[in-house]
């Protein structure tokens, strides 16, 4: 059977993550499930021939274009996956593979975005209410940028240096913070967040950037925590020898998931915030 990889865009808000763990639903769980249901996987097989994805993503983190690659019958397109996927989990486009083909090995460049919430009044990340300077928040990501060891942002032992660009922009209400690399150690995206967040908001100095680069490693009071999952999106994954073609009828079907769920979070926030003004006001 030919190679194809598939993009799939999730909310991974209800998932712990992207890959198969056990007794917790992932979205790799929902993907071998539906492709069991088309008979595209035997009942007792463990995964697809040829089976690999981009990457993980950690739970409660979103994707616009995860992709994964396995060997499938012509038939299977995105609106045919989709028959059997739940609606927070969508494939959307497809892409002839080589045989060989690998869809983490054969990736190169990775971007993540992050949606910081940082009004220029106040900033939050739980517990915190600190205003964020963006030229501050800028000059960090800066300094974090370009080849180094992020052994102290990371919970890997090893293969921890990469070569990340991080940029920022203002978008209303929100810092957006882009991250790319051709690959990444886990929790670096968020823990690059954080420690960027920490500096924009005058609670650690520039110079802390040197200390969490520096061969040493940190003492456990000077860790740098991850920011919070929610607020990341892969948001895309290069392979320089692919063409992906969208699947429109897919796209459409994803694209009325998405904007549900946009309505939904934002009928949400109304509603907490209702509350949360009454209780300021003593009602």
């Amino acid at each position: 059977m030919p190679t194809r990889a598939f993009r799939i865009a999730y909310d991974g808000t209800g998932y712990y993550g992207f890959q198969r763990q056990p007794d917790v639903d992932t979205v790799e769980d929902m993907l071998f499930d539906a492709l069991r249901a088309l008979e595209v996987l035997a009942p007792d097989a463990d995964k697809p021939e040829g089976y690999a994805a981009a990457g993980r993503t950690d739970a409660g983190v979103s994707a616009l274009a995860q992709t994964v690659a396995f060997e499938t019958p012509d038939w299977l397109t995105p609106r045919a996956f989709n028959a059997e996927l739940p609606a927070d989990v969508r494939a959307w486009a497809v892409a002839d593979a080589p045989e060989d083909f690998h869809a983490t090995h054969g990736a190169s460049r990775r971007e993540y975005v992050y949606h910081l919430y940082a009004p220029q009044t106040t900033a939050r990340l739980p517990g915190e209410s600190q205003v964020v300077d963006d030229e501050r928040y800028r000059a960090a990501c800066e300094a974090l940028s370009g080849p180094h060891d992020f052994h102290n942002l990371t919970p890997d032992d090893y293969n921890t240096g990469r070569s990340p660009t991080v940029e920022v922009r203002r978008d209303g209400e929100y810092l957006l913070v882009t991250v790319t690399a051709s690959g990444f150690a886990r929790e670096l995206v968020r823990r690059l967040v954080s420690l960027a967040h920490d500096i924009g908001a005058g609670k650690e100095p520039l110079e802390k950037v040197d200390r969490v680069l520096a061969p040493e490693p940190l003492p456990g009071h000077e860790g740098i925590a991850p920011a919070p999952p929610e607020p990341l999106v892969l948001t895309h994954v290069e392979y320089p020898d692919l063409e992906f073609t969208v699947d429109p009828d897919a796209a459409a079907s994803a694209r009325a998931v998405f904007d549900a769920k946009t309505v939904e979070r934002r009928t949400g926030a109304r509603v907490a915030g209702q509350i949360a003004d009454g209780m300021s006001r003593g009602r």
